[in-house]
């Protein structure tokens, strides 16, 4: 079996991890992003949790990374918005040195899409939007059984779909984004407190503004299956999605967009590691 070393690169936490080609996670280590680090501090960091996961993955032939956005191409250089520390920092030949694999970077929400359609809740499915709400927020899409890339490899930002005209200033320089009202940052913005303590209506308003701007994917692009994973998503559970599947039928009322469903992540907490490694099998596969 094809095992892979995957990194998923969060505001929040760093996680890291050991991959079978059958989608099993065989080892992981978690750690917390450090608070305003600097590119070294964080790079540090990032092979802190490698290492703890390095005996597992001596037989690695791949290193796959999910990372926030925005980033270039390949992802050479990456810019996340809730890592102040790192602007056009160098990850994926940074990582080559200190793995020695091949190493191929996607954006987080990208790789949660080709996880959850190689073993998570999309299987099978052609068209589909994958969503990360947790500290950020962001999506990768799905069309005819291929994950949209565009110019940069940054296709499916729905973090930066305007869900409230004139709402919150976003750290991309737009007002309103879904990023900005609805992540795990911006409810600790709102609240003055951690996204884990928010109240009812917080909840309701969140999963609100979630299904609103699904509706906008499913009636701009004729799918009909939102798969969302993410900390402030799955921990607020079941009253955030029926409040997005609400809003989402609400909306979504073209004949080909009536329908639509919001579920959540088929692979739970393992979703972003398992998607990571999906980025690195896919990388491999397409050098091949």
């Amino acid at each position: 079996m094809n095992l892979a070393l995957a990194l998923d690169v969060g505001g929040t936490k760093l996680a890291a991890a050991v991959v079978g080609s059958d989608g099993r996670v065989l080892a992981r280590a978690v750690c917390p992003t450090p608070p305003d680090g600097d590119a070294e501090t964080l790079f540090a960091a990032v092979r802190g949790v490698l290492g703890e996961v390095s005996g597992a993955a001596s037989e690695a032939t791949v290193c796959g990374v999910g990372c926030g956005g925005p980033m270039t191409g390949g992802g050479a250089r990456v810019s996340p918005l809730n890592i102040a520390g790192w602007r056009d920092f160098p990850l994926r030949d940074r990582l080559r040195e200190a793995t020695g694999l091949p190493v191929f970077v996607d954006n987080d929400a990208k790789a949660l899409a080709l996880g959850e359609g190689w073993v998570g809740a999309a299987r099978d499915e052609r068209n589909f939007i994958a969503m990360v709400v947790s500290t950020g927020v962001g999506g990768g899409i799905v069309l005819d059984g291929r994950l949209l890339d565009g110019d940069d490899g940054n296709a499916g930002h729905i973090g930066h779909v305007i869900v409230e005209p004139d709402g919150r200033m976003c750290a991309c320089g737009a007002r309103g984004c879904l990023e900005a009202e609805a992540s795990g940052t911006a409810i600790a913005a709102i609240t003055g407190r951690h996204a884990a303590e928010a109240d009812a209506a917080m909840i309701e308003r969140t999963g609100r503004l979630v299904g609103r701007a699904v509706a906008s994917i499913a009636n701009l692009l004729d799918l009909k299956l939102a798969v969302v994973a993410g900390s402030v998503a799955l921990g607020f559970g079941a009253p955030f999605f029926a409040a997005a599947q609400a809003e989402l039928d609400h909306s979504a009322r073209l004949d080909f967009s009536r329908g639509a469903r919001i579920v959540p992540s088929g692979l739970g907490a393992d979703g972003p590691l398992v998607g990571a490694a999906a980025v690195g099998f896919r990388g491999v596969a397409a050098a091949s």
